[in-house]
């Protein structure tokens, strides 16, 4: 639960303390964690309504790169090992998921994520203020600045800190990703032997089964795993040590190279210092490739989705060659109506992923000079767009694909009556026959098979053989009509 953020007119009468920054004194909420600077993001950025807090990998992210930035400084003999201790302990509980609540600033903020650094900042400093025995605020003894953002700028710590929240997320991704494809793997075995009508603009086309259907939904998000997996490495290149623009001022000589080893401990993924840090400061391709990744996939999933959608309707008036397991009543009106919802929610979550894209590009597009101002959102779109299609496959896998069974005999009728069947029988009577029987059987209504035998222009064992599911659906070396 996120707690409430009052203002200052709201603070007078409730138990707050006074803190002061460059702007001068501000009230924070007594039992707070977050400091001024905090306090002062809360009131400027009432946005999105959502949170630091609501990306817990964000908030774990913050708290890594902070943990070994402390180890860097303390190694170096900036920092003393009793202030390191403090910050670490406060960082570890942070990591473990206490105080994520105190993250309290909107993901929609100016300041190139200024706001998130010293939400960051405030709150581990006041957890390790309290490690000491010291009171929320008392900064003489450990500083927000001074202590905990000691060798750093926002513009290195927050982008660092945003790869690391998304490794922490990519795996989960990626580990739903692949049980939706084995879903659908599963479903491929179990329609094998279903023979369907294949379509091309929504119009008959030439025998399948089910089976290979289904197959290639479970190869085409197979491709994806693969990919998504491999930008992995797009977020292991960091920026940390280059403090304000690349530069390194401020940081000792020794700290960069340092603080990513640490933090390479302290996530537990391999981290790499970027060779050109003026460069790493300031672009966002890494994030940019890895939301086009995203919009892929949510677009494979639509497209997934609105062929179940198709393939399910009716059941009457409509396809009607699946059956999706019913989630709820579908009208309040037409009693017996139940509809997709389950492919319909992933739609949606589709478009918003390939909205937040376009959000990304036009972020990063937006960066001038040294720094992108803009990645706040940026990373708000990115961290959106992941959760998003983590909920929405586990969603579909498990509330509709393990649930889809086949009308056999629906999927046999339709291919027994289809006007496309012709094309399977095109190579023995030869192109300009098979055109003829076709325009006759849509004119009339009448069976395509039903021609070819009324005009004798294939015998019976031929027709079985052309017909038998395996010989429509492979390819097969055919005896063509001369």
């Amino acid at each position: 639960m996120i707690v409430e953020t009052p203002r200052q007119e709201q603070l007078v009468d409730q138990p707050h303390r006074i803190e002061k920054d460059l702007l001068g004194s501000l009230a924070v909420p007594a039992d707070a964690y977050y400091g001024v600077q905090t306090q002062r993001a809360l009131e400027n950025f009432v946005l999105s309504g959502v949170p630091l807090a609501h990306f817990p990998k964000l908030v774990i992210g913050l708290a890594m790169v902070k943990k070994a930035a402390a180890a860097a400084n303390r190694d170096i003999g900036e920092l003393s090992p009793t202030k390191y201790d403090a910050i670490a302990h406060a960082c570890d509980r942070l990591i473990a998921g206490e105080f994520h609540e105190q993250f309290v600033v909107d993901m929609i903020q100016g300041g190139a994520g200024t706001s998130t650094n010293m939400n960051a900042n405030e709150v581990i400093a006041n957890v390790a203020l309290e490690y000491l025995g010291h009171g929320k605020g008392e900064y003489k003894h450990l500083h927000p600045n001074n202590d905990v953002n000691m060798s750093q700028s926002t513009n290195d710590a927050y982008p660092t800190a945003i790869r690391v929240g998304l490794q922490l997320s990519h795996f989960e991704l990626v580990d739903s990703l692949a049980l939706l494809q084995q879903a659908f793997a599963v479903k491929r075995d179990e329609f094998h032997d279903v023979i369907k009508m294949g379509r091309t603009q929504l119009q008959d086309a030439v025998p399948m089964t089910l089976g290979q259907e289904f197959g290639a939904y479970a190869t085409t998000l197979g491709e994806d795993i693969e990919r998504i997996a491999g930008l992995y490495d797009l977020l292991r290149e960091v920026n940390l040590g280059g403090t304000a623009i690349g530069t390194g001022i401020n940081a000792d000589p020794r700290y960069a190279v340092l603080a990513v080893a640490h933090l390479s401990e302290v996530c537990g993924h391999p981290m790499r210092l970027a060779t050109d840090l003026i460069e790493a400061t300031s672009d966002m391709g890494a994030f940019v490739l890895f939301s086009g990744m995203t919009k892929r996939l949510a677009i494979k999933l639509s497209k997934i989705c609105n062929d179940l959608r198709l393939l399910s309707s009716g059941p009457r008036t409509g396809f009607n060659e699946i059956n999706l397991p019913p989630q709820q009543p579908g009208s309040s009106i037409m009693p017996g109506k139940v509809n997709p919802v389950i492919p319909e929610a992933v739609n949606q979550v589709a478009y918003q992923v390939i909205g937040n894209d376009l959000a990304i590009t036009m972020a990063a597009e937006a960066g001038q000079l040294q720094l992108n101002v803009m990645e706040p959102l940026i990373a708000y779109k990115i961290m959106e767009s992941m959760r998003l299609l983590r909920r929405a496959m586990d969603m579909l896998r498990e509330r509709c694909i393990v649930g889809i069974t086949a009308n056999r005999e629906r999927c046999r009728e339709l291919v027994n009556n289809s006007i496309g069947l012709i094309t399977a029988l095109n190579p023995y009577i030869g192109y300009e026959d098979a055109t003829r029987i076709a325009r006759v059987a849509l004119e009339s209504g009448r069976s395509v098979l039903d021609l070819v035998r009324e005009e004798n222009l294939l015998d019976e064992e031929t027709l079985v053989e052309i017909l038998k599911p395996e010989n429509m659906v492979n390819p097969r070396a055919v005896k063509r009509k001369t």
